[in-house]
């Protein structure tokens, strides 16, 4: 069994970021994202710290706007739009979700496109649908493809079924494994036969949000399984996928943690710095 760690991608990325950003500062440009943080959720301050941590390796920008829990929409809106209109900016990250009293409806039309690093915004997401390539994925999604790519895992022709319907996950993933050729079922909670389905497939991806769903019956000896699942279950954190006893069962899997999460904050780094390049070439 191959363990398809995150941190050996993480570190490729890394080194291909290094060299751009000392190019950038030749044009006095240093990529920064403004991360929008309400109040203080324990998942979204380990998400903060992670975030800023990656991006100060590479000497980039992640500044924090901490707004109250009782924060009003208008607020939001004004805080979004500032940060659209501020050349510094080159990224924009909204932890979500929002209190229940915040509509994200406004926001998916107020950010700007070039700024939505995340695929929060109605523009970015139409493109992802469409096929197109000159937009910003989600980064959960993307990480999935990054690992795909490091390890050399072609999806080409390959039966992929993705367990998870989330737009935030499944559905664009879905669509950026389409793109690369590969044969992709999408299947759920409700799903009938479910471990039949899974079982059948090449590559499996577990994005339920469902503790140690996919057990010993889903999976096969030559199959390739990504878990993107962040669970705790009995204090300790944990996949989509039964690890410990699906493990030895596949060809490779990824660990939780340290497998596709570790990837993600790069994918914003990653995507930060392309909107920093791309007004690069905007201003010159």
């Amino acid at each position: 069994m191959l363990e398809l760690r995150g941190l050996p991608v993480v570190n490729e990325l890394t080194e291909r970021f290094s060299s751009v950003i000392q190019q950038l500062k030749q044009k006095d440009i240093v990529p920064k994202l403004s991360i929008v943080r309400i109040g203080e959720r324990e998942d979204d301050l380990a998400y903060e710290r992670g975030i800023i941590k990656r991006f100060s390796a590479v000497q980039a920008i992640a500044e924090v706007i901490a707004l109250p829990l009782d924060c009003p929409q208008e607020k939001l809106e004004e805080t979004i739009i500032a940060l659209n209109e501020d050349n510094n900016v080159h990224g924009i990250l909204l932890f979500r979700p929002l209190p229940k009293h915040l509509s994200e409806d406004n926001i998916k039309s107020i950010i700007k496109k070039e700024k939505d690093v995340d695929c929060m915004g109605l523009n970015n997401m139409v493109q992802v649908f469409s096929g197109e390539k000159n937009c910003y994925p989600p980064c959960t999604p993307q990480a999935v493809i990054e690992i795909l790519d490091f390890y050399k895992i072609d999806v080409t022709g390959k039966r992929v079924t993705i367990v998870g319907r989330s737009l935030v996950v499944g559905k664009p993933l879905s669509m950026l494994l389409l793109g690369k050729n590969a044969t992709v079922t999408i299947c759920h909670t409700k799903t009938e036969n479910l471990a039949d389905e899974c079982k059948k497939a090449d590559i499996l991806i577990a994005c339920a949000g469902v503790a140690k769903m996919v057990k010993e019956s889903f999976v096969n000896q030559d199959q390739i399984v990504i878990d993107v699942g962040i669970n705790v279950d009995n204090g300790k954190l944990c996949g989509d996928v039964d690890y410990e006893h699906v493990a030895n069962l596949v060809s490779a899997i990824t660990p939780v943690p340290g497998g596709v999460g570790t990837v993600t904050t790069s994918v914003l780094l990653k995507h930060t710095i392309q909107s920093a390049v791309d007004k690069v070439k905007d201003l010159f």
